[in-house]
Formats: structure tokens, sequence, C-alpha cells
């Protein structure tokens, strides 16, 4: 008897200690990872999800079926802070303007400041917009908030970017392209 509660605790130790491990398929080989709660990992993943944001909604080709692919993907990583500005650019006809004139946006992100205690941010960038005639580079800083939400296939970080604004969005350089 005494050898059963022996085997019995040990068991259960074991499941326990086997359901912390995560297992990942890297095509038919699983590989071990380790679940990590995001409050250790808040600042990178606040991080990711900012520049995630970012990229969606600033890397625009010109192909009205990949910016309407690309803005969705954004508007489910920001509350309707994005919204406004989104509808506010589609109004001025800036969508429809990257169509017309053949423009490729691409954005780099320079750096993020994350505060973790008012998850405060500010993102700096630069954005390339290339056009047939030009090339400009524009300086563009942002800033918000985070909020925790539930996480999904859709925002996998399980953050909402919110109260977000664009603080500058100034050229840098234009360089016309008969001079290249």
């Amino acid at each position: 008897m005494h050898y059963s509660h022996i085997i019995f605790f040990m068991a259960t130790i074991m499941v326990r200690e086997e359901r912390k491990k995560i297992y990942v398929l890297d095509g038919d080989v699983p590989l071990s990872a380790t679940h990590t709660p995001q409050e250790i990992n808040i600042e990178i993943e606040a991080k990711a999800h900012i520049q995630s944001f970012h990229s969606y909604f600033f890397t625009l080709p010109p192909d009205d079926e990949y910016i309407n692919y690309t803005l969705e993907k954004a508007m489910y990583l920001i509350d309707e802070s994005g919204l406004k500005q989104k509808n506010a650019l589609q109004e001025k006809g800036f969508y429809a303007g990257i169509m017309a004139q053949s423009a490729a946006f691409s954005i780099m992100c320079d750096s993020i400041k994350f505060d973790k205690e008012s998850m405060w941010f500010r993102y700096y960038g630069t954005q390339r917009i290339e056009r047939k005639s030009s090339i400009l580079r524009r300086q563009i800083i942002t800033e918000g908030y985070l909020r925790d939400i539930q996480r999904s296939n859709n925002n996998p970080h399980g953050l909402l970017i919110t109260d977000y604004k664009t603080i500058m969005n100034k050229d840098l350089e234009y360089i016309p392209k008969n001079s290249l």
C-alpha cells in the first residue's frame, strides 16, 4: 500500500511536468518548446504586435486586393482609432492614388519605445515610397497604448492598440529617378 502511494505521487508529478511541455511540428518532426506566460515576455510581444500593425498598415503595393488584405489584418490589431485613420485616408483617395500612380510603399521600423507599466508606446519608422518618377523617404512617428485581449488566430499576441495617433509624418529625402 505504501509503495502505491509513492508511485501515484511520482506519476502525478510526471504528468504535471509533461503538461508544461509544448510540442511544435517541423514537417513530421516534433520539437519540444516551453510555454512562457505573456507577462514574462510582454515587452517582446508588445513590440512584435506594434511592428506587425505598422507593417500591415504602411506596406502598400499597387495591388488593391493585397491592400485590402493587409488593412483587414491591421484592423484586428487596433481599436476604432486605427479604423478612423484608415477611413480618413480612404476618403481622401489615398489608396486609389497608390493604384493610379503604381506607387509601392514599404516601412522599416527604426525603434519602438515601450513602457510596461502604462502600456504606452511610441513607434519610429522610415517609410519608402517608390513611384515611377521618384523615391521618397519619410519619417513616421506614431504612439498609442496597448490593452490585453483574448488571443486569436487574427491577433496572436492578445493585444489591442488603443488611442493611436500619428505624431509625425515628415519627408526626409526626395530622389528623382532620372538622376539615378
